[in-house]
């Protein structure tokens, strides 16, 4: 197993925190993109002002990395962790409500569909 060590002067180290600074913010920026429209609609507002909140927080540790890159100050790092956490957070949060709504969608969408079976038999 290859280990690689932690140090911020490993160029291996580097290069990794490198990419993935580059990964955070794409995926920031499309995660804001998304919740401004999400927020072009009123009811849609809902979903859509916390996808630019976690969006925002992940450039944020986007910000925090490369800093940290440039000074090797360990407090930046660990901010930049603790801001990546919570739009990990966020995310969680959404995929635990989108599995709940469609959960109850299926019990809906069955029940309907069991109701207007049952009226179509005595036909």
């Amino acid at each position: 197993m290859n280990e690689m060590s932690v140090s911020p002067t490993n160029p291996a180290f580097q290069a990794m925190l490198s990419k993935l600074n580059s990964d955070m913010r794409f995926v920031g920026i499309i995660t804001i993109i998304g919740g401004a429209i999400s927020c072009l609609g009123i009811i849609t507002a809902i979903v859509g002002v916390p996808l630019i909140i976690s969006g925002m927080r992940l450039r944020e540790a986007a910000d925090s990395f490369t800093t940290y890159l440039a000074s090797n100050d360990l407090a930046v790092l660990q901010q930049g962790l603790e801001r990546q956490s919570r739009y990990f957070f966020i995310q969680k949060v959404f995929i635990i409500i989108g599995l709940v709504l469609t959960g109850l969608y299926l019990i809906f969408f069955l029940a309907f569909f069991g109701t207007i079976m049952r009226s179509y038999q005595g036909y």
